[in-house]
């Protein structure tokens, strides 16, 4: 499996707080790259600008990339443009909530 890959499982195992559904599914991982030395930048929003829950969701995102073989580092980027919709939400995570 590739880096990319498994940084996307790592990513599927960390909740929002607020809302039962991994980060990925949920639509808040707008990009991820890596570079040639296995750094990853992760670029993501938040369901809403005032989440009270930034800083442990930001932490647990950093935490879960770190634990896949081959990264050496993480940088995450928090951005709210685009701003966050239901529409970035995968078919999985519709369903899960009964959106669908």
């Amino acid at each position: 499996m590739s880096i990319e890959k498994n940084i996307v499982h790592a990513l599927k195992q960390v909740y929002d707080p607020e809302i039962p559904v991994n980060v990925y599914d949920l639509g808040l991982i707008y990009n991820i790259e890596v570079d040639s030395n296995n750094k990853v930048f992760v670029t993501m929003t938040l369901t809403a600008p005032n989440c009270p829950m930034v800083d442990q969701l930001l932490e647990d995102v950093n935490d879960a990339v770190l634990t896949v073989p081959g990264v050496s580092d993480v940088s995450i980027e928090l951005t709210f443009d685009p701003p966050w919709s239901r529409d970035r939400m995968s078919e999985e995570a519709l369903f899960e909530l009964g959106m669908l």
